[in-house]
């Protein structure tokens, strides 16, 4: 294998070539991931996220590229330990996987140092705190990131680029996305990034109502799309459709205003939003019910005053599952977040609480919370679709990652082919080249974003 003859400097400059960052969440770059040192990776294969399938299938049907990816992580960072984390009901990933090893370590004629550890199905066992917490035992601060008590997280398809990047050279051009919901043709599909939101959506069959609302993301963090013209990018991991009626969708769909007013008029303080929040669960100072409280009356002033509100994962379980009066939590914790960092307020250290006793007996089961929101009738195992799917034209943007925009390498009315360099930034900021995911003509470029029409014009 390629990743055994290269240094830990090569495996690194490779992966920042190739334009890897987090496949989901974030989307922070890989390579700076990889500059830590933890004794401790694991490969988040527990797609918690209701009705999302990219995380399973690809563990399925690509296990030797997780291993691969996996390793090659470990190479780079001399972390002495790897740990693929999945949920136990991934049966077919399950055996995929066990038999990835053996094939993997047979080749590299040596027993691999990755085990394999099984979560139960709730909600949210990806969140990296709580991941870390499953697999080691060890509690991340209040604030911080796994690597603070030893640990690197990456997930599945992060860990599938990072394979292709060190054995292929290959750049990331594309991206798995699950387009489900109230769709009449569930699928899981590869889409070159740039793709229009709506080009899924028709892959999908189209929408199964007239009224709908579209999710950039999972039903439960991921953000509502308002334009459909708005491109696939490298962090999308699904784009799932509900009818405008659903409850989850009138909740997502509210203005934060209307939610501070429900929140003075209805919350009675029961802290249910508190008890349930698996942060504080962890023993993190975070009480949702107080930041409801304090911010419902003081119209989000003082902004210093809910420090805490930075704890928060936002995973929603708060306002999804736990608030008997249709409140949100989450999404006061989510403003006041954006208040306090646009403020420059971070996160202070704080001691953790010893973890709650009861924390066993409040993990809220998956199947529970699809049908609590009403997801349930969705749950269908979507169509596999390997095909790369690619539009005519195609938005690339320029910042799909944490850190500053990449800056353009070519102009209107040049030809570019698949995989090609477009855009990059200085070695000294914190950012990822950007590479064309087809042959054709750019069309037009801005300080957002390249648009390419595919073919030679």
């Amino acid at each position: 294998m390629k990743l055994f003859e290269l240094s830990q400097e090569e495996i690194i400059t490779k992966v920042r070539a190739a334009g890897i960052t987090g496949a989901g969440g974030a989307s922070f770059p890989t390579y700076v991931k990889l500059q830590s040192k933890p004794d401790t990776y694991i490969a988040n294969g527990a797609e918690c996220e209701p009705l999302l399938h990219v995380s399973q299938e690809l563990m399925a049907r690509y296990p030797e590229l997780v291993v691969k990816g996996l390793l090659a992580c470990m190479r780079a960072t001399a972390a002495e330990k790897g740990v693929i984390a999945l949920k136990g009901k991934y049966k077919e990933s399950l055996a995929s996987l066990r038999a990835a090893l053996a094939r993997v370590g047979n080749e590299a004629r040596q027993e691999l140092p990755i085990t394999i550890h099984e979560l139960g199905d709730f909600y949210p066992a990806g969140d990296e705190h709580v991941l870390v917490y499953e697999v080691t035992g060890r509690r991340v601060p209040q604030g911080g990131i796994p690597i603070a008590v030893g640990v690197v997280v990456n997930n599945i398809e992060t860990l599938i680029n990072v394979a292709r990047a060190v054995e292929e050279d290959l750049p990331v051009t594309s991206k798995w996305v699950t387009v489900c919901g109230a769709v009449k043709r569930p699928v899981t599909a590869r889409f070159a990034i740039g793709t229009p939101m709506a080009k899924a959506l028709e892959l999908a069959g189209g929408p199964a109502v007239d009224r709908y609302v579209a999710i950039d993301g999972g039903p439960m963090m991921g953000k509502l799309v308002k334009d459909l013209s708005a491109p696939v990018a490298k962090s999308t991991g699904g784009l799932v459709v509900l009818p405008a009626e659903n409850r989850w969708a009138e909740l997502l769909s509210a203005p934060i205003e209307v939610s501070l007013k429900r929140a003075r008029s209805h919350c009675i303080q029961c802290m249910n939003c508190t008890e349930m929040c698996p942060r504080y669960l962890l023993g993190h100072r975070l009480k949702p019910n107080r930041v409801m409280l304090e911010a419902s009356y003081r119209e989000l002033e003082a902004p210093h005053k809910f420090e805490m509100a930075l704890a928060c994962s936002e995973c929603g379980l708060c306002e999804a599952y736990a608030c008997p009066a249709g409140l949100t939590p989450r999404r006061v914790n989510a403003t006041l977040k954006a208040e306090l960092l646009r403020k420059g307020i971070r996160p202070s250290p704080v001691e953790l609480r010893e973890p709650d006793p009861a924390r066993g007996f409040r993990k809220v089961p998956t199947s529970r919370l699809k049908a609590r929101l009403g997801l349930d009738v969705y749950d269908h195992v979507p169509e596999f679709v390997e095909e790369e799917v690619v539009a005519e034209e195609l938005t690339v943007l320029l910042k799909q990652h944490v850190g500053a925009a990449a800056r353009p390498l070519v102009k209107q009315g040049d030809e570019v082919v698949t995989a090609q360099l477009i855009a990059d930034l200085p070695s000294d900021k914190l950012g990822v080249p950007v590479h064309a995911p087809v042959s054709g003509v750019v069309t037009h470029v801005d300080d957002r974003a390249i648009r390419i029409r595919r073919g030679n014009g």
